[in-house]
């Protein structure tokens, strides 16, 4: 029946993913795929959002899916992630404020066999937010875009000998993203933009961990996601409305292959864990976006926008003072920051941004004492450089289930 419970909640919990996703508010996701996300979790994020080289079996870790083969034995995981956004945004003497969120992640872990871990969810890729107008000579131009590309993932971990790990993930990339531009004067103008994507993916990982001592311990990680062209299609409209006669244009439909890539990605890390009290943890990720293509339809060039060589910094930490000990003692406290050098340059300036966070896991009480609340507050400003083109200072709220069942254990009958 536990079992029964579980696979049923954790499908519609899937359901929902699918449905809800994550609400996004920024103008600087107008361009190309959006606001990208590195996978992490409510717990990572805490922590400033490294994992490369995280290791823990009783918390999922879909940054690197070599970790999958430290799961614990007879148990079953499943990490739901959600995001509440306050966002405070700056441009000259403008500003706004704007309040979302929702669901961010739904993962699971389980073991395979011995020295095998498994894992599957659904992930978002990135995310595409924003309405804002301005004046035009005898007119207006309203700018709007929604949607967002999404991972469904299944991956596996395994250990071939002791200390070292490898692992792999396979997704399946899906979403759309409309860009909608409307100009008014005399008679009114607007431009369509679709972009569907039904693709795959694939995330590579290795870890290797090396016991100094008893007490002290060092965790090596790396990931690499290969360069490929995106699959799907994209195409554009445009519609008028003049002498009360309406017409709709196409601009062309076109795939995607060939025209659209992500590029290489590189992720490294290492960790050191004293005690299984203090872990601490330092990542460096990399994607070289200035060479991969993007090609958009004619009529729907941005002159303004071309990609930047993308590469992130963070560094964070958990402590919990004692395990066994009381309830507070039991607590894990994490800290952490980072600085994202983005895949995005407007105007010739490139789009970065940089936060730092603080969360803390409660256990929830109960027979096995290990599925924990993971809370989180993390503060993030994301501007351009040299010239400050939109400010955006974003206070978030993260919040993570994490659920641990144990399978397949039979209680004893005295």
């Amino acid at each position: 029946m536990k079992i029964v419970k579980s696979i049923t909640a954790i499908t519609l919990a899937l359901l929902a993913g699918t449905a809800a996703g994550q609400v996004t508010s920024s103008p600087y996701s107008k361009s190309a795929y959006g606001l990208l996300s590195d996978n992490a979790t409510s717990i990572q994020r805490s922590m400033g959002g490294v994992g490369y080289a995280m290791q823990n079996g009783r918390t999922i870790n879909v940054m690197n899916p070599a970790s999958y083969s430290q799961v614990d034995s007879l148990t079953f995981l499943w990490d739901i992630g959600l995001d509440l956004t306050n966002l405070s945004s700056k441009e000259g003497d403008k500003t706004g404020n704007s309040f979302g969120g929702g669901l961010d992640y739904i993962t699971s872990q389980f073991k395979i066999a011995k020295h095998l871990g498994g894992s599957f969810g659904l992930l978002p890729y990135s995310s595409v937010g924003y309405s804002f107008g301005s004046d035009l000579d005898n007119g207006a131009e309203y700018r709007s875009g929604s949607g967002g590309l999404v991972e469904l993932y299944v991956g596996a971990g395994y250990e071939p000998f002791k200390g070292l790990s490898i692992g792999a993930n396979f997704s399946y990339l899906f979403g759309t993203i409309n860009n909608t531009t409307q100009l008014t004067a005399a008679s009114t103008s607007m431009f369509n933009r679709v972009m569907q994507v039904r693709d795959y993916n694939a995330t590579a990982g290795i870890q290797y961990a090396y016991s100094i001592n008893k007490d002290n311990r060092i965790v090596i990680g790396a990931t690499y996601r290969p360069k490929k062209s995106f699959h799907g299609h994209t195409w554009g409209s445009k519609y008028d409305t003049q002498d009360n006669t309406n017409s709709v244009d196409s601009l062309g439909y076109t795939s995607l292959k060939g025209k659209y890539e992500q590029p290489n990605t590189f992720g490294a890390g290492v960790s050191y864990t004293f005690r299984q009290r203090l872990m601490v943890e330092a990542d460096f990720t990399y994607q070289p976006w200035s060479k991969a293509k993007y090609e958009p339809l004619e009529g729907f060039e941005d002159t303004n926008m071309k990609f930047d060589n993308r590469w992130k910094a963070a560094a964070g930490m958990s402590y919990t003072p004692n395990k066994r000990g009381s309830y507070l003692g039991a607590m894990q406290f994490r800290a952490g920051g980072f600085y994202n050098h983005d895949y995005l340059n407007i105007r010739g300036n490139n789009v970065r941004d940089y936060g730092v966070s603080i969360g803390v896991g409660l256990p929830v009480p109960g027979p096995t004492g290990k599925t924990t609340v993971n809370i989180g507050l993390e503060w993030k400003r994301r501007t351009s450089s040299p010239t400050v083109l939109i400010k955006e200072d974003y206070f978030n709220i993260t919040l993570g289930l994490n659920f641990n069942e144990v399978w397949f254990w039979k209680n004893k009958i005295r």
